[in-house]
C-alpha cells in the first residue's frame, strides 16, 4: 500500500498536486481540510466547532482528526493507498497516525514536503480567497497567523520523518506540471 503525506504550509499547492497524485496512483485522498469542510457544510456540532477555531487560524484537536481519519480508512480497505493532505500537523499527530496505521497493519510510505516562501504563500491565499470565498483565505491577518501556526508547529514533523528516512523537500514554486514531476520522482524512490 502507497500512503503518501503531501506537506507543506497553506496555499504550497497541496490540493492542485494531490489531485494529480490520486489520478496517477489511484490513491484515495484524505484531506483532513475536506473531513472537517464536510461537517461543517452538514452543521454538525463538531463541523461548528472546527468552523470557529479555523476562522481563528487554530487547529482543531487531535483525537477529533484521528478518529475522522480512522473511519476513513475503515471505509476504504481495499485501497491501493492514501494520500494524507493537511496531517500530520504536530510530532504527535505523526506518532499518532503512525500507530494507527500500525493498528492496521500499514505504514506511511514518505512524506514529501512544498517548499513555498511566505511572501508568496500569502499572495497566493489572497488570491484564493478572492476565487473560493473562503474566510480564511481573505484575511492576510488570518493568513499570516496559519503560516506562524505551520512554521511553530508543523514544520518539526519533517523531522519525526526524517528519522525515519521518509522525508524529502520539493520546490513548490514553478509550473504545476514541473512541481508534479518533482513529486513523482521522489514517490518512485519511496516504491523502491
Amino acid at each position: 500500500m502507497l500512503n503518501l503525506v503531501l506537506f507543506g504550509p497553506p496555499g504550497a499547492g497541496k490540493g492542485t498536486q494531490s489531485k494529480k497524485l490520486i489520478e496517477k496512483y489511484d490513491l484515495i485522498h484524505l484531506s483532513t481540510g475536506d473531513l472537517l469542510r464536510g461537517e461543517i457544510a452538514q452543521g454538525t456540532e463538531l463541523g461548528l466547532e472546527a468552523k470557529k477555531l479555523m476562522d481563528d487560524g487554530k487547529l482543531v484537536p487531535d483525537a477529533v482528526v484521528i478518529g475522522m481519519i480512522s473511519n476513513k480508512l475503515d471505509a476504504n480497505k481495499d485501497a491501493k493507498g492514501f494520500i494524507f493532505d493537511g496531517f500530520p500537523r504536530t510530532v504527535a499527530q505523526a506518532e499518532a497516525l503512525d500507530q494507527l496505521l500500525k493498528s492496521k497493519e500499514s505504514a506511511i510510505s514518505g512524506m514529501t514536503a512544498l517548499e513555498v516562501n511566505d511572501d508568496e504563500l500569502e499572495r497566493r491565499l489572497l488570491e484564493r480567497g478572492k476565487e473560493s470565498g473562503r474566510p480564511d483565505d481573505a484575511n492576510p491577518d488570518v493568513i499570516r497567523k496559519r503560516i506562524k501556526e505551520y512554521n511553530d508547529k508543523t514544520a518539526p514533523v519533517a523531522g519525526f520523518y526524517q528519522t525515519q528516512n521518509k522525508f524529502q523537500n520539493v520546490n513548490g514554486v514553478g509550473s504545476v506540471e514541473e512541481i508534479f514531476g518533482a513529486i513523482v520522482n521522489v514517490i518512485e524512490e519511496y516504491k523502491k
